[in-house]
């Protein structure tokens, strides 16, 4: 091969490999990074349907998780540990992400006792846009068991009851999937950062 070819085919392949390297690095940083807090599902992961009631009284389903982001957290009124700290801690994130368009959803895995007004009267005083939901047991469980939440029931002495329950709060992006698991410690700061840092991306996501 001559010395010329040889430079020529040198050239080419130089170009080659730029052409490759420019292409995927334009793939790699064209994708919005994901947070380095929560952990973030692969791809959206959509839920069953459901029906429940809110804590104005009125139908709740899959219909009402559409054009906004949604925190998803089980509990019950008459915790007296996890539920307040985690609501307290939801009630700052939303003041740090005012302009995120975001709603707090409170199931509870209490719904003998926890009616709508229950609900409405416990949420307030957190923040008064938080939403709670109850509904039949049944429907509680189907909900629960899509996203992976355990309930079991401990009999106090003296006839009273308490619930054991999954810590954790669900992430759902403007369609209404599950797209990211917050579990403890939660830290608020970085939660809030998480949220404003892929709200474009989850609002407008196919």
């Amino acid at each position: 091969m001559s010395s010329r070819y040889f430079w020529v085919l040198v050239a080419l392949v130089c170009l080659g490999a730029g052409f490759a390297g420019y292409r995927l690095a334009g793939v790699r940083y064209s994708r919005p990074p994901v947070p380095a807090y929560g952990t973030w599902l692969p791809r959206p992961r959509a839920l069953e349907p459901f029906t429940l009631t809110d804590s104005r009284g009125r139908t709740f389903d899959q219909a009402d998780l559409k054009g906004h982001l949604t925190l998803m957290y089980f509990g019950y009124t008459r915790c007296t540990d996890e539920c307040p700290d985690t609501l307290a801690l939801l009630a700052r994130v939303l003041h740090r992400v005012p302009l995120v368009p975001m709603q707090v959803l409170f199931v509870s895995i209490d719904p003998r006792h926890d009616t709508p007004a229950v609900l409405a009267n416990y949420l307030r005083r957190f923040d008064p846009r938080f939403i709670g939901l109850t509904g039949s047991m049944g429907q509680i469980r189907r909900l629960a068991a899509r996203l992976g939440v355990a309930r079991g029931k401990i009999r106090l002495p003296g006839g009273g009851e308490t619930f054991e329950h999954t810590i954790a709060l669900f992430l759902l992006d403007a369609r209404g999937r599950e797209v990211a698991l917050f579990t403890p410690p939660f830290n608020g700061r970085r939660l809030a950062a998480a949220l404003h840092s892929s709200t474009e991306r989850l609002l407008t996501t196919g």
